[in-house]
């Protein structure tokens, strides 16, 4: 039963220190925040830049400087464990690396160093994207599908010209850098002068120009919009340009765009890249800009950079120069009148060893004491892709809009100039409800739209669905497989996003468990398309033999009727070779087969589709029978094999499990769900045996009276408290499965369990600022006993929030992830490249992760409490939920769709 060390770790003096820690909430959140724009000098604030969000000083620095997780980070006695692990990956990274010239899937060995430097990404969904830093840099490339390149391109500038009477009396490159090239430029802005402000898919940079009396706001636009399936997976993004004039006489003002053709990768000098002006006039607007065509054998794109021509506009461009030397004659050409010279014709190809770029300017007259605005677009066009194998070409879901043809960069950047102010229509509809809910704390805003970044820039892809493509690969429905080329996936696409940008496998099945609720509240055809893929793959089996490198045995692929890790590596085939993971052979997990089950209904449950329920039964019935095998001793609970052997891949477990018996239990409710729903009376009473036996062995087996075992193997460490022991119950709570017919876990133990965590993993771990540590032992030390038992997991600790809040517990589940939050975005600078893990001290692991977008199940959290009036009694009258958090995930998928 229950030891007498976690008795005593609860006593009264570490009572008093949990409460004490709550009640500082407050100010050290406050601090937290103003910490970031301590630097700012100005009181300009910008136009139109809203109070919620992230927001930074340019002149910020990050005080803590924290290093990836390397092998010298593993304690000795983990070293022991994982010798052959070691000495087997290596093998298979030089091999990997030296002899096929492959990127590997984990590169262990070069891991990415923190770059405390990034912001929102520019572009929709699935057709690449480009971001751009805080403090203004082109920094982040993601334009072949699924492959990132870090590389800041210093030419790629916004500049500023001030002129007074036909005198340029100002001339600056809104950049804080002062790089060792382009020295004919004028570089070094005061960035205690400006800050950004980030609430995604928009941001805002407001630029104080010192002695000057203007400020500038430039507000970047994304066409990120929940439920449209056509604006949503645009290449583009637009620069608005709001200009003050605080003087007493007017100015010319001059926004200069400039951009180097291609991303700063070695490709860039590979010769053959060319530049030409273009003018498109549609529907009585015209648009004027570069295009830059980037000439590369594979995956060859355009990018275009482009203004709208208006009477009181003057648009000019300089269609080729080279960004190299001091780069001086363009800096005169805009200083002498505020314009570009504007040849025609198109550039020359470069040569090999070349680099060309292109420079766009919009000048307008700005009255005294007056507000003026210009306008740019950045469009990139790459409509055909083939990923690293080159086997197969996948065209890109805006092709259907704009074309397959590489030529569509005009067309974009014309619609998205004319159609951006739709696009912040529907955000800030969107948005509105929640960001007026003065009962949700500010952070909490920031998280929730900011952490959206990932599902843009997770090395998204978005593809039609080929004429040729058969999702099950033969196995039709009567066979228990799916139809050759489902109705949605044939009408929505196929959408794939990367485990980490690090971590390069598409649909981690695992973590897309956590991350999945962003999808299905926002774009749940998308997830539907998901779940479509994975189906069809349940019913294949790719035999092969292969080494995986914990054990160092050889065994299949894809085993058949199993839920697959991932759908492949974007440097191969993905969709034709899955399991791009080969760490543990994942056909033995115990996790995969039921995170498939709970989506199924969560997914139903939300979407009411009763087509993809017929769909994905038989699949059910088929992973659940796989899944009984793993319960060897027949009393209806499944066990863990004593290796790490579900999405905690680097803790061991062993036996009936909290984590994994505890969603083994949450698959029988919703199968017996389920079985009600398709009228099969037999499979009900089946599932129902299976839950009743089984939730009475793991109320015995795991249950102490506070909380749920680790594990039941009587290891010394098997009483560890595990932060994601709710993780089932979280799911049928998502589901709205609340009835006792449906109920695998007694509420009082959920609570009590719920109550445990809080007090030991959130908040006697690092003062309580952190969130919650992944293992925390019974007298409040943390499991140090695998090399994931001491992580913070932000995506776990998202949905540890929303079951806290699904339970009534609004106040402890938004501690637990302010914790998360402000280590990530406020202390150790990881803003938009939110990591796996981090541990208390020194170290993270894999940036820019897709776990943590399941802080939207805090969302649908919030939206259950106040639609089933709870009454959240610690935050008084005035902070219950109101009705417009959110409208409801049913009547939001309901909605009309754009098509």
């Amino acid at each position: 039963m229950f030891s007498s060390s976690y008795k005593g770790s609860l006593s009264l003096q570490v009572k008093m220190r949990v409460k004490s820690r709550a009640d500082m909430t407050s100010e050290w959140g406050e601090k937290s925040t103003a910490d970031l724009m301590s630097r700012y000098v100005s009181k300009e604030m910008g136009q139109g830049v809203p109070k919620e969000g992230w927001r930074i000083c340019l002149a910020h620095e990050f005080k803590e400087k924290r290093k990836p997780f390397q092998a010298k980070d593993v304690s000795l006695s983990n070293v022991m464990d994982h010798i052959g692990l070691g000495v087997r990956y290596l093998k298979w990274w030089y091999k990997k690396t030296q002899v096929e010239k492959k990127a590997p899937f984990i590169d262990m060995f070069r891991a990415l160093p923190l770059r405390q430097i990034y912001g929102a990404p520019l572009g929709g969904i699935g057709g690449g994207t480009i971001t751009r830093g805080w403090r203004g840099e082109f920094c982040r490339w993601q334009l072949n599908p699924g492959m990132y390149h870090y590389k800041t391109v210093m030419a790629n500038q916004f500049t500023v010209c001030l002129r007074r009477g036909g005198q340029t009396v100002y001339q600056q490159v809104l950049s804080v850098e002062r790089p060792p090239t382009l020295q004919g430029w004028n570089w070094g802005y005061c960035g205690e002068y400006a800050f950004y402000h980030a609430l995604y898919p928009r941001a805002w940079t407001v630029y104080q120009l010192p002695g000057q009396n203007v400020t500038l706001t430039c507000r970047q636009i994304s066409p990120v919009i929940p439920h449209d399936y056509q604006d949503s997976s645009l290449p583009a993004a637009v620069f608005v340009w709001d200009i003050e004039n605080k003087n007493d006489y007017a100015l010319d003002v001059s926004i200069m765009f400039t951009m180097v053709n291609g991303s700063g990768h070695k490709d860039d000098k590979s010769g053959g890249h060319w530049n030409e002006p273009f003018h498109l006039e549609k529907d009585g607007e015209a648009v004027s800009g570069v295009l830059l065509h980037h000439c590369t054998a594979a995956n060859p794109y355009t990018l275009c950079i482009a203004a709208r021509e208006q009477a009181d506009r003057e648009v000019s461009h300089q269609t080729a120069f080279s960004p190299r030397g001091t780069c001086s004659g363009l800096w005169s050409d805009l200083i002498t009148d505020g314009r570009l010279d504007s040849p025609t014709g198109s550039s020359p190809p470069t040569q090999k060893g070349e680099k060309v770029a292109a420079a766009l300017a919009v000048s307008c007259s700005v009255p005294a004491h007056k507000l003026n605005s210009l306008e740019f677009c950045l469009a990139w066009d790459m409509p055909r892709i083939t990923f690293g194998s080159r086997e197969r070409e996948h065209v890109r879901r805006y092709a259907r809009y704009f074309g397959d043809k590489g030529n569509a960069s005009p067309s974009l950047s014309h619609y998205a100039l004319t159609h951006y102010k739709q696009w912040e229509k529907s955000i800030e509809e969107w948005q509105r409800p929640i960001l007026r809910n003065s009962s949700l704390p500010p952070w909490y805003k920031s998280a929730l739209f900011n952490e959206l970044y990932f599902v843009a820039d997770g090395g998204t892809v978005w593809t039609e669905l080929s004429e040729d493509a058969d999702v099950s690969g033969g196995v039709r429905s009567a066979d228990g497989g799916l139809p050759a080329q489902p109705a949605l996936i044939k009408e929505y696409g196929r959408f794939a996003y990367l485990e980490g940008q690090e971590y390069r496998m598409y649909n981690t099945y695992d973590v897309h468990f956590y991350a999945s609720f962003a999808l299905i509240m926002l774009w749940p055809k998308l997830a539907l398309s998901v779940q479509y893929d994975i189906a069809g793959t349940v019913v294949q089996q790719d035999p092969t033999e292969r080494l995986h490198l914990m054990n160092g045995r050889y065994s299949p692929v894809k085993t058949k009727n199993v839920v697959p890790h991932d759908i492949g590596d974007p440097d191969d085939e993905p969709w034709q070779r899955l399991n791009a993971y080969l760490i543990h052979d994942t056909a033995d997990w115990k996790d995969l087969n039921l995170k498939f089950v709970l989506q199924v209904y969560r997914d139903f449950h939300l979407t009411q589709d009763s087509q993809y329920l017929q769909d994905m039964w038989p699949i059910c019935q088929a992973v659940m029978e796989s899944e009984l095998k793993f319960d060897q001793d027949g009393d209806g609970l499944i066990e863990n094999s004593g290796y790490a052997d579900q999405t905690y891949d680097g803790w061991t477990v062993t036996g009936p499990s909290a984590y994994c018996g505890g969603m083994w239990l949450a698959s029988l409710c919703v199968m017996c769900k389920m079985a009600r729903l398709v009228d099969s009376e037999e499979a009900y009473q089946h599932y129902k045996d299976l839950l009743e036996r089984g939730s009475a062995a793991f109320d015995k087996l795991l249950w102490n009276g506070k909380y749920y075992n680790y594990d039941s193997s009587g290891r010394a460490l098997s009483n560890s408290v595990m932060s994601d022991q709710c993780a089932g119950h979280w799911f049928l709570r998502a589901s709205g499965l609340e009835e006792e017919a449906y109920r695998a876990f007694p509420k009082e133990k959920i609570r009590r369990a719920l109550k445990s965590v809080f007090d030991l993993n959130v908040m006697s771990f690092s003062e309580g600022h952190m969130g919650a540590v992944n293992g925390m032992r019974p007298e409040g030390v943390p499991d140090r006993s695998s090399v994931q038992s001491d992580e913070v997991w932000i995506g776990v600790v998202y949905g540890l929030a929303a079951t806290m809040i699904h339970e009534g517990m609004l106040e402890e589940g938004m501690r637990t992830a302010e914790g998360c939050y402000r280590t990530v975005w406020e202390r150790l600078g990881m803003a938009f490249q939110t990591p796996e893990a981090y541990c208390e001290r020194s170290i993270y692991r894999s940036l820019a992760y897709m776990r943590p977008l399941s802080v939207w199940a805090m969302q649908l959290a919030l939206d259950r409490s106040q639609r089933d009036n709870t009454v959240l009694a610690s935050t008084g009258d005035n902070a219950r939920l109101k009705p417009d958090v959110l409208p409801t995930a049913e009547t939001q998928n309901s909605g009309s769709q754009q098509n």
